[in-house]
């Protein structure tokens, strides 16, 4: 089996956890703060990309190839540009750089101005994914967002000035939206031409404020029947206009899938640092494939540990083999590719049809919801549009 450590594509994600204003939506790791001391941040984030580099085989004479840059948030276009490029520089120096890295920044509409956005591209961002969600302004503030569908237009024309590779977000399934509401919103949104485009239904997270409100009554979302069908009508039309679904939320023209996001779906390695970030490092073992780590999530106590220890870890734990398996088929089905032969031979030693009992297998895809191939096991159109229940039939017939 070939070093992980030196065939494996490798992503880096960094988190920065500040917004100026939390959406009641979301459950991310995300605060408020008015003040931010850039200068430090910067220097902390760089100096815990440099003490974990060596855990996924970076460092001065590291030869482990780094595929993508994910600038997640928490709003990090409301960082410094300085601070990117500083990341960015710092990863040049610990790793090989593919020739096309793709390095992602997530923004917001509020926080693009065009002279930030002209310093983040010579800073070495590649990618923008900006957040519109809704392309009516009483959606938008209904989801607490601080723009306008206009200023939301405006901020996309303004990211496009400086960058070729754009992708939007849109949220769907809320509150009294029809099938011929979301259906011209879609029109509304091809329009724009977009190459990527990430969709995702709106769903009420306990610890959000939409959640107390969801229970009292103030609000009801479509159920689950005009949930699938503004799903499917979304696959259909994205489909006609050459935006196919690469993964169950996520549409792109051939060629403009996220590079980043696929190294998770693909379940290779990446090293997260920065607040309350996730990774996923190869160990070279069978037995366990991987080593789960997260960082503490909280920006004081972050900032406090790494000045003292150089990262702020707080989970560094090998997943055992069927938590791996079960990790990997869960993120594996969401993508149309779904779980390929070699890549779980590469993993664990297995094809993936040589993991799960024959009869459940045939008895989802003679259901239409599977397709077998070569080893090989992907969710078809029907099986994605239901994967819940089809991930957890197949998982509770895991060998």
């Amino acid at each position: 089996m070939a070093d992980p450590l030196t065939t494996d594509p490798l992503g880096l994600y960094v988190h920065w956890p500040f917004c100026r204003a939390k959406c009641p939506y979301c459950d991310f790791n995300s605060h408020v703060s008015d003040r931010v001391d850039h200068a430090l941040w910067r220097d902390l984030l760089v100096r815990e990309l440099e003490t974990l580099a060596p855990r996924v085989g970076g460092g001065p004479d590291g030869t482990r190839r780094l595929t993508s840059i994910f600038f997640g948030g928490g709003t990090p276009s409301l960082m410094e540009p300085e601070t990117a490029a500083a990341v960015i520089e710092a990863a040049r120096g610990l790793f090989r750089f593919n020739n096309d890295v793709e390095i992602t920044l997530e923004a917001n509409p509020t926080s693009v101005e065009a002279a930030k956005m002209a310093a983040f591209r010579q800073a070495g961002i590649t990618r923008v994914s900006l957040g519109v969600q809704a392309l009516d302004d009483a959606s938008l503030r209904f989801l607490g967002r601080e723009h306008t569908a206009a200023e939301a237009l405006g901020a996309l024309d303004s990211v496009r000035s400086h960058f070729d590779n754009v992708s939007f977000d849109l949220i769907y399934a809320r509150p009294e939206q029809d099938l011929a509401a979301w259906e011209a919103e879609l029109a509304r949104a091809i329009a724009l031409e977009p190459a990527h485009l990430s969709l995702y239904q709106l769903t009420i997270e306990p610890t959000t404020p939409f959640y107390a409100r969801h229970a009292r009554g103030e609000f009801a979302l479509p159920d689950d029947d005009g949930a699938a069908d503004l799903y499917d009508a979304t696959q259909e039309i994205l489909g006609a206009a050459g935006l196919p679904a690469y993964e169950v939320s996520n549409h792109a023209r051939p060629g403009h899938e996220c590079r980043h996001n696929l190294v998770y779906w693909r379940y290779q390695d990446y090293l997260g640092i920065g607040p309350g970030a996730h990774g996923r490092l190869s160990t070279g073992a069978p037995g366990a494939p991987k080593t789960g780590t997260r960082i503490h999530r909280a920006p004081k106590i972050w900032l406090e540990r790494v000045a003292r220890d150089g990262h702020a870890l707080v989970d560094d734990i090998p997943i055992p083999r069927d938590e791996a398996v079960m990790e990997a088929v869960l993120m594996g089905l969401r993508i149309d590719e779904g779980l390929t032969a070699d890549r779980f031979r590469h993993l664990f030693g297995a094809a993936p049809t040589s993991l799960f009992e024959r009869q459940a297998l045939d008895t989802l895809a003679d259901a239409g919801f599977l397709e077998i191939d070569g080893g090989g096991i992907r969710a078809t159109a029907e099986g994605r549009a239901r994967l819940d229940a089809v991930t957890s039939r197949l998982l509770q017939h895991a060998l």
